[in-house]
């Protein structure tokens, strides 16, 4: 089954690697003999569906994450296989597209204007006022 990240990308299911695994937690007898737990793979550094800047774009941002050019993101949310392969698509996918977005657009810094300073000293005023009442009353 293949991946839909975005409308522009898909990524085909013969480029996707799946590993299963004994899952922790509870689940009683069933848990001993299922391998519940799911490791997805995808290798970016060999994809045939992204572009060069695609690929470039994923490998510097998703550095961290990567290992030898590929990714890998588990489940093991739900006692079921089934559900936690939906899950592990699903995180790839948020993943990557994620990976893809573009930058936001930087922060323009503005300075506070006349009301919003005048508003601050007021509440910082009050505090201040709020504080000396709660003082020991001086001994006369």
């Amino acid at each position: 089954m293949d991946l839909e990240v975005s409308p522009s990308l898909t990524i085909p299911a013969a480029e996707l690697g799946w590993r299963f695994s004994r899952s922790s937690g509870p689940g009683g007898q069933h848990v001993n003999t299922s391998d519940t737990r799911v490791e997805l793979s995808w290798s970016v550094a060999d994809s045939a569906v992204l572009s060069e800047s695609e690929r470039m774009l994923l490998l510097g941002r998703l550095a961290r994450r990567l290992v030898d050019g590929v990714v890998t993101v588990s489940a093991s949310e739900q006692r079921s296989q089934l559900r936690n392969r939906e899950i592990a698509l699903a995180k790839l996918a948020d993943l990557v597209a994620a990976g893809l977005a573009p930058d936001a657009a930087p922060r323009r810094p503005t300075t506070p204007t006349r009301g919003s300073n005048r508003r601050r000293l007021a509440a910082k005023g009050q505090r201040a006022v709020t504080k000396q009442n709660r003082r020991r009353p001086p001994a006369e």
